[in-house]
């Protein structure tokens, strides 16, 4: 059996994204997807097309975040659809009044198109609003009975890393939830594989660690740190006592600290040393409840979904 690696013989660019009994891969030239249906595995490929290819300018640092975070978003939805395809669907469920007033007003050749918009407005919405603006309503409640501005950016942290934390750990308790935190498992142990110049194969991946410091989980996390030193910043010129103050102040800081973080993580993936490591710990901490161990299927998905992505030049993907 091969001995658990831990440190990676180099770094890679290639990411993914667990799905509904399957895995989403991203490399440098193409993106994956692998799902584990009733007739076996499933797999389509497609080859990238970079807006920033189109527009350098959105490829430019500071600016790439927030377009990379909105792609990754739309193609994450995108993917979750197609791997719902090949999920048995509950007969006795009823489809919802949005989805009936969607198929009799929306054409079938733009219905997913406009669910996906639909779904990643909800999935931002949701995210934004829950982490961001209601932490910042209840601490503009607070405003008028707490004077320091200090206690009271203070207390806004508090209430969003409370918020994020009871979050992860409801979802986690989720029995659907916890087979798709163990595809998210297989993912990490896979590149974690790759990236130590080990064979990708069930026996090799199989003693790889789970958490990964370029873990969607951790992304989230730093955003929400991020968040509270900008806002803390910004509150010690701009009185953030009123509700609707501290809401329009996070929601103007929202595309910078998306952006910051970003650049963060990209940083903290491309490099390890004591520093870094201090850095992401928090992050990985917080992966016990978003991935869990994979069995030897789950993997399998994995592997092929990595093979699938790997660059035709070798190193292409390296960071």
């Amino acid at each position: 059996m091969a001995k658990k690696e831990s440190s990676c013989a180099f770094r890679t660019s290639i990411g993914g994204q667990a799905l509904i009994e399957g895995i989403m891969m991203r490399g440098p030239e193409k993106q994956a997807i692998v799902v584990r249906s009733a007739d076996g595995l499933v797999t389509k490929v497609e080859e990238l097309k970079l807006i920033k290819d189109k527009y350098p300018i959105l490829g430019w640092p500071l600016i790439r975040g927030s377009v990379n975070f909105l792609s990754s978003m739309i193609n994450g939805v995108k993917a979750l659809m197609f791997s719902a395809d090949y999920f048995p669907d509950d007969e006795n469920a009823q489809p919802g009044k949005l989805d009936l007033w969607l198929e009799k007003h929306v054409p079938a050749e733009k219905l997913q198109s406009v669910l996906i918009a639909v779904s990643v407005v909800l999935a931002v919405g949701m995210s934004v609003g829950l982490f961001m603006v209601l932490p910042a309503f209840i601490a503009g409640l607070l405003g008028p009975y707490i004077h320091n501005t200090a206690l009271l950016n203070l207390m806004e942290g508090l209430v969003k890393v409370t918020l994020f934390l009871a979050y992860l750990i409801l979802v986690s308790r989720q029995s659907d939830i916890k087979r798709v935190f163990a595809y998210h498992g297989a993912e990490h142990k896979t590149i974690f594989c790759y990236e130590a110049g080990l064979e990708l194969t069930v026996d090799n991946v199989r003693v790889q660690p789970k958490h990964h410091p370029r873990c969607g989980t951790s992304f989230l996390f730093v955003v929400i740190v991020v968040s509270i030193l900008f806002s803390s910043v910004v509150f010690s010129f701009v009185d953030g006592h009123r509700a609707w103050i501290r809401v329009l102040v996070h929601l103007l800081l929202l595309i910078p600290v998306v952006s910051v973080t970003y650049e963060f993580n990209r940083c903290v993936g491309r490099h390890d040393n004591a520093l870094t490591r201090i850095l992401s710990a928090p992050g990985m901490w917080l992966q016990n409840f978003t991935t869990n161990e994979p069995d030897d299927s789950m993997i399998e998905v994995a592997i092929e979904a990595v093979k699938l992505v790997l660059p035709s030049e070798q190193g292409k993907d390296q960071w």
